[in-house]
């Protein structure tokens, strides 16, 4: 159907403004965090606060009320989660993935990338975006907990050590 109604409509607008209004203030209000992409709950968090803003401006089932208090839920939930991380490493392991070394001193490491679902190809292109030419060129190829690829260069043809990788574990079988 093309067109339902002007009152559809004027719902549109109103309720988009203020959901919209309402979710800005919300987030201003839990600070930066929320909406980084520092592991896997930020994406869905970040997800889920969309799926819930549409649903309150397309779903006439849904009050305008009851998607606000939606959004502070989830905002909410998210403060929570975080501040309990930084404040308990023991919360922290529970609900945070340990990035994963998938390249080790120019060498790939196979079981790790089995492990982890990546191919060479994929950490070829991670390579070529980062502007390197040569796997030997690197130090370390680290998949991170938001599921982003890292590539941290050789100390020696940079200048630069390796403390980059200060908390990230080393297989034993890369180790030389």
């Amino acid at each position: 159907m093309f067109f339902d109604s002007w009152q559809g409509l004027g719902r549109v607008l109103i309720v988009g403004v203020l959901a919209y209004a309402a979710l800005v203030v919300l987030l201003r209000l839990s600070g930066n965090r929320t909406l980084t992409k520092l592991n896997a709950f930020d994406l869905v968090v970040t997800v889920a606060l969309g799926s819930t803003l549409a649903t309150v401006l397309l779903s006439k089932s849904v009050a305008l009320v009851e998607g606000v208090l939606a959004l502070a839920l989830l905002i909410f939930l998210q403060f929570a989660i975080t501040w309990l991380s930084v404040r308990s490493p023991r919360f922290q392991a529970i609900i945070k993935a340990e990035p994963k070394l998938i390249v080790h001193r120019g060498q790939f490491l196979e079981g790790a990338m089995t492990a982890q679902r990546i191919t060479r190809e994929e950490v070829m292109a991670a390579l070529r975006a980062n502007g390197t030419a040569d796997v030997a060129q690197v130090a370390a190829v680290v998949l991170e907990t938001d599921g982003s690829i890292s590539i941290v260069p050789d100390g020696a043809a940079s200048g630069t050590g390796t403390a980059a990788l200060a908390g990230v574990r080393v297989p034993e079988d890369a180790r030389s």
